[in-house]
């Protein structure tokens, strides 16, 4: 099956990788690490852009949601789509606020990008962030805010 998923996805995590505002500062800290997916790492960056996955580890793992239709008989269809997209801020202290003020600054540039260009440079396809949710907890490791995007967006793929 034919879906614009994998290339919305990709044109995501190449835009959050070349991302002026995520590099580092030049004491080296306050980058935002980008993931394609979920990660085995052992980084332990404070700041992070995961595209298709929601960042929580003990959750179902769901990238992406799809709907669609044939545009016509022969040649294409038409998709919706929603991907997951977790801009997630960890602290090391108990400031929430300072947490939840930086994951909204991370999504924030994932609106700017469709913002700027609705379909990322890809043909037949417009993409803007519908909805979002906030979580956010205090662990033993500090505050911890999650902010997830939920990007969607319609195309047409051909068979």
């Amino acid at each position: 099956m034919a879906s614009r998923v994998p290339e919305v996805i990709d044109a995501l995590v190449a835009l959050g990788q070349l991302e002026p505002e995520y590099e580092p500062g030049p004491d080296g800290k306050g980058g935002v690490v980008v993931a394609d997916g979920p990660q085995v790492t052992g980084d332990a960056a404070p700041d992070w852009l995961v595209v298709g996955f929601d960042g929580d580890p003990d959750g179902d793992f769901e990238a992406a949601q799809t709907v669609g239709g044939w545009s016509d008989l022969g040649s294409g269809r038409e998709e919706e789509f929603q991907i997951t997209v977790a801009a997630i801020a960890n602290r090391g202290d108990k400031d929430v606020v300072a947490a939840r003020r930086r994951a909204y600054e991370i999504g924030a540039r994932v609106e700017d990008w469709l913002r700027a260009d609705p379909g990322l440079g890809l043909p037949s396809i417009e993409i803007a962030v519908a909805g979002t949710r906030l979580i956010q907890d205090q662990t033993e490791q500090g505050a911890h805010a999650r902010l997830l995007l939920s990007v969607a967006g319609r195309g047409f793929t051909r068979r």
